[in-house]
């Protein structure tokens, strides 16, 4: 009974080891420069960027969908944000919301395609990714955007302390998506979708709305990614972005074909990724082989999960 206890333990840490192993492996390859307190730091502030999107991937995952435009979304909101500081002169705090309201109503577009017109979630994400990364290059003009107000510095720039707020507002954001999934009966919707849709739409689940609500969070987690950048808005800043976010979603243990998975191993996808791009960096591995090494480990923890879904179906 104590040995089926202890496996039952370990198989459900196995992320956080994996993450203290890597993070052993890096700092004793560095030299101990990528435990430093600066460091950590700069780690913190790396992952805000698609530690947040991650949360609205986690629940557009749990019920088996996929959404490939949260690059483009965090792109064209950071560009429509910039240009209303900026060209419209608009007040920081007001462009910052309409931004994120943007956001949301995007994800709200893809949700309608999705569940109203049934186009499949590959295909409408895909679709809207190069619609919305068009948009962001004809209001840009293909040139940065710069000029802010210096008070939106805070969101990317700025710490209490020694911790970066784009890493708080990350905590806080994770925070509110544990609450969803495990004290909300949304929660217990995505789950009871990604298992079996047709049963929820038969236990009464308007699984339609469900899904507006989940690409509606998935726009709104991307559009509060602006609130961690600062600097200049640029029509490439996301571009790519969205495999980071899929990468450490089910590397967290969020199952690609739905209804598995929970936030604390999201948030440990995330730390193992961003730790894994920070040491590389550090050990200047040149970028075409940090894609190489984060293509087989997406690829791996893809595997693991259908492998998983294969041995519990006999």
């Amino acid at each position: 009974m104590k040995n089926l206890k202890g496996n039952s333990l370990i198989k459900s840490n196995a992320i956080w080891i994996v993450f203290i192993i890597e993070v052993i492996i890096f700092a004793i390859a560095s030299g101990g420069t990528f435990v430093t307190g600066s460091n950590i730091v700069n780690i913190a502030r790396q992952v805000s960027y698609y530690g947040i999107a991650s949360i609205g991937m986690t629940f557009v995952i749990l019920i088996a969908g996929i959404d490939l435009s949260i690059g483009s979304i965090i792109t064209l909101v950071n560009v429509i944000c910039a240009f209303m500081m900026v060209n419209a002169g608009m007040n920081m705090w007001v462009a910052v919301l309409l931004s994120i309201a943007v956001a949301t109503l995007i994800g709200v577009l893809n949700g309608a395609m999705v569940a109203s017109v049934g186009i499949p979630a590959l295909i409408a994400t895909f679709a809207t990714q190069t619609i919305f990364e068009g948009v962001a290059y004809l209001i840009s003009g293909g040139r940065p955007i710069a000029g802010f107000d210096s008070n939106f510095g805070l969101f990317g720039r700025w710490s209490i302390g020694p911790i970066p707020i784009c890493a708080i507002i990350m905590i806080l954001c994770f925070a509110i998506g544990s609450f969803i999934l495990n004290k909300t009966y949304f929660g217990r919707y995505f789950y009871a979708i990604g298992g079996n849709e047709e049963a929820a739409e038969l236990s009464g689940i308007r699984v339609n709305r469900v899904k507006y609500l989940i690409y509606a969070l998935s726009g709104l987690f991307a559009g509060l990614v602006l609130l961690s950048r600062s600097g200049s808005a640029q029509s490439t800043v996301g571009k790519g972005l969205e495999f980071d976010v899929i990468t450490c979603v089910v590397l967290g243990g969020v199952s690609v074909n739905g209804g598995i998975g929970r936030m604390s191993g999201v948030v440990a996808g995330v730390l193992i990724i961003g730790s894994l791009t920070n040491g590389m960096i550090l050990m200047d591995v040149s970028e075409y082989t940090q894609m190489v090494v984060k293509g087989i480990v997406l690829a791996i923890a893809v595997g693991i999960d259908c492998i998983s879904k294969k041995r519990n179906a006999l």
